[in-house]
This record gives structure tokens, sequence and C-alpha cells, in this order.
């Protein structure tokens, strides 16, 4: 899973390392080392044929779904084509730029967090689904999720489930919405980079404290 991200560069930054110079900005978020669900953060996205970054929040739930369904924060790759998340995949693909993502290990009360990155440091391009449609004032109806798969041989020490992440061209395909669902369920499923493109080392129990921002919690902890 991912409860907790790593987006230390500006929306400004993400979108230069895309290609994406012409977008449209509707952004107000600055860089965050501990990025919890509950918070706005930026996303890409197509719109009308506009390439834009805008705050969305994350969590979503669908309006129907209140009192019957909990909010959720990801969405299992091999569910996505359920009448539930459905029509964000036919029309709500976003992409979710950064540094990398937190996993923990260890019994509760004395879990050890730890930072996930592409080995060769690249900012990540993480697959998500956002409701960029109507939407009343509930936050979480206007809110986006996070792609989840099973985390491959070579990850199993860290969680059993990781976000899709993809290379930018293959992300920009994603957000294409000419692509058709299925066509966009086979491209996830292909272009996930494998566990061997991550590594990852342990940080600060700090990263526990859901909303603190420090540079230093996403170093590597001394030993």
């Amino acid at each position: 899973m991912c409860g907790r991200f790593d987006q230390s560069q500006t929306a400004r930054y993400y979108a230069s390392v895309f290609g994406w110079t012409d977008a449209v900005y509707d952004s107000e978020s600055t860089p965050a080392w501990n990025v919890s669900p509950g918070s706005y953060r930026p996303l890409m996205h197509l719109q009308d044929g506009e390439r834009r970054i805008d705050d969305v929040f994350w969590s979503y739930r669908a309006r129907w779904a209140e009192g019957k369904v909990p909010i959720t924060i990801n969405a299992r790759l091999d569910k996505l084509n359920n009448r539930y998340w459905r029509g964000l995949l036919k029309n709500g693909r976003a992409i979710v730029p950064a540094e990398g993502w937190y996993e923990w290990t260890g019994e509760k009360g004395s879990k050890q967090p730890w930072h996930i990155h592409r080995r060769d440091r690249a900012p990540l391009f993480m697959l998500a689904l956002a409701n960029f449609g109507s939407f009343t004032e509930n936050r979480a109806e206007a809110g986006f999720v996070i792609v989840t798969d099973a985390a491959g041989e070579g990850m199993l020490d860290i969680h059993d489930r990781r976000p899709v992440v993809v290379e930018a061209a293959d992300a920009e395909l994603w957000m294409d919405p000419s692509l058709s669902t299925e066509q966009a369920l086979e491209l996830a499923r292909r272009a996930a980079l494998p566990p061997e493109a991550f590594e990852w080392y342990k940080v600060t129990p700090a990263v526990n404290r859901a909303g603190f921002q420090d540079p230093q919690m996403a170093l590597p902890m001394p030993e």
C-alpha cells in the first residue's frame, strides 16, 4: 500500500522534469517530505486537451457510497474494472509525482519507517485516479487515490503491496483520454517498474507523526 509519500519538490519542478512546460497550474502546495492522507497535493492530468496540475484531496469515496464504503487512499489494480472504480478509470486518470513513498516494518508500537525510491533517484510517477467531474463540497468525493499492485518478489520484506510507478512516457499515455479502460489496465500491468528499479533505507520514526515536516526525515537514519 502507500500511506505516506515524499513530494519534496515543487509542482513546477515535476512539470519541468516531465516536459510539461506549458501546463496550467492551480496548485499552491509547497514541498512536503511526509505527505499524509487528508491533505491537498498536486496531481498531473489532462482536461479538455489541457495539461493541468491541480491540488487534489488525498482520500476518496463516491457520493453514493457514503455510509456503505469507507473512505480510501489507495485502489487495487486488480479491482479497477469493478463498478466502484470504472468511472474514474475512464475519466479520472492522473499522475502523482513524488520522490518516494514510505512503508513500515515491525510490531505495533515500535514500527520502523522506510523510504522507498528509485535507484537512480529520478522522480516517481505514480498512477492515480481522481474525481475531476461534478462534486459537492465533500472533499473525499473530489479526492484521489493511488493505484497499487502486488509488491513482487524482492520487496515483500517491506510490504506486500506498492504503488504502480511508471516511466514518464507511460505516465503520459496513462493520462491520455483516448486510451480505453482496457488499454489503461493493460498499460498499468505492463509498464509498472519492477522491484529491482527501487531501493530503500530506514528513516527517522518522526515520519510516524502525520503532518510533521522536516527535510531530514527523508534521509537515511544513521546506523
